[in-house]
């Protein structure tokens, strides 16, 4: 997957915006949602990561089975997970690894919010 396909993948979710919000690392990307971040990448870094939210009831099975699935890099290890995209992961696995980060993050959102993101 190449840092644009990424891009792609992330700002194709309803209302999702890519922003630079750390001025101490000006590339750090972060994809987000009515002001909610569900992923995090550093486009032009080799090899390409992304860091994505992840039920923590699932993350230590996706980590034990995927060597390419690590615990979030400086995140809460907990409800957060770190993918290397070196093509060892199937792109359609990586592209539900970030539907569900955004769900997870959409569904934190309140009512309102949920519901004007529902609309066309």
């Amino acid at each position: 997957m190449t840092p644009s396909e990424l891009r792609a993948l992330c700002l194709g979710h309803n209302a999702a915006v890519e922003d630079f919000p750390f001025p101490r690392n000006p590339g750090l990307s972060a994809f987000k949602v009515l002001g909610k971040i569900f992923a995090f990448s550093a486009l032009d870094d080799s090899p390409l990561k992304v860091s994505l939210k992840c039920d923590p009831d699932l993350a230590p099975g996706l980590r034990a089975a995927y060597p390419a699935i690590a615990p979030g890099w400086h995140l809460n290890k907990r409800h957060w997970n770190t993918v290397t995209l070196d093509g060892s992961l199937p792109d359609p696995m990586v592209a539900d690894l970030i539907e569900d980060s955004y769900a997870l993050v959409v569904a934190t959102l309140p009512r309102a919010e949920r519901l004007r993101l529902d609309r066309p």
